[in-house]
């Protein structure tokens, strides 16, 4: 009876955990590491962003990790479905991508902490401990990048953009994804990449982040913004 009723209070005192990620090894090494931790338990471990926006809601995590290149919708979009849906939720990214654009786009859907695959399982455990009390954990080398990019802004380019460029550039500075800005302007996502690709070259960036920068949109201008 003493067993039942610590393993009952254990269950109540452990954070909630839920998993999205497509590779199973993955997946269930993940839902190990975090069972065997005695603050954390697992409540669901999905493959896809379908799935998980149907489960999640019934095991309703208090942290959910969410890898980025998912088959179908995308972790980025799941985490913005998501934290519209549950704000308290907090979410973690976990992948392998370390590239400024993902970084910038997974922070502006709303996921409060980024960690890179190659972190160590006791590092994982902390972080997961750490978001849940309202911390934001990322990766060293993630963390020195969105540092550098802060301390080194460009001023904008005196170039001017035609305005179909003009058109694309503003929602993509306010959050919304190539395939989402292509939906509004009735164009196919090819042709966004290319106009974008013209839009670096003009304002010498390489990515939306050093863009969003040089826009003057960051952050909650941005999300602002896009509720309007």
């Amino acid at each position: 009876m003493l067993n039942q009723m610590q393993a009952e209070t254990r269950k109540m005192m452990s954070v909630k955990v839920a998993i999205v990620e497509d590779v199973a090894t993955v997946r269930e090494g993940l839902a190990n590491l975090i069972d065997a931790s005695k603050y954390l338990r697992c409540v669901g471990r999905f493959s896809d962003s379908e799935t998980a926006a149907d489960r999640v809601p019934k095991v309703l995590p208090d942290v959910l990790l969410v890898d980025i290149g998912l088959p179908g919708k995308s972790g980025i979009e799941l985490t913005r479905e998501m934290k519209s849906q549950f704000p308290s939720m907090q979410i973690v990214m976990l992948t392998v991508y370390d590239d400024e654009d993902r970084i910038f786009d997974s922070l502006k859907a709303g996921a409060t902490g980024y960690l890179l695959k190659s972190v160590e399982s006791s590092r994982l455990v902390d972080a997961i401990l750490d978001v849940y009390h309202g911390g934001s954990p990322i990766s060293p080398t993630i963390a020195r990048r969105v540092v550098e990019l802060f301390q080194s802004p460009r001023p904008l380019s005196d170039t001017v953009l035609t305005k179909r460029e003009r058109e694309i550039l503003e929602p993509l500075c306010r959050g919304f994804t190539y395939r989402e800005v292509g939906e509004r302007l009735f164009i196919s996502i090819d042709t966004v990449r290319s106009h974008v690709r013209h839009i670096y070259e003009k304002l010498h960036v390489r990515s939306k982040y050093e863009l969003m920068m040089k826009s003057g949109m960051t952050g909650a201008e941005g999300s602002r913004k896009r509720k309007e």
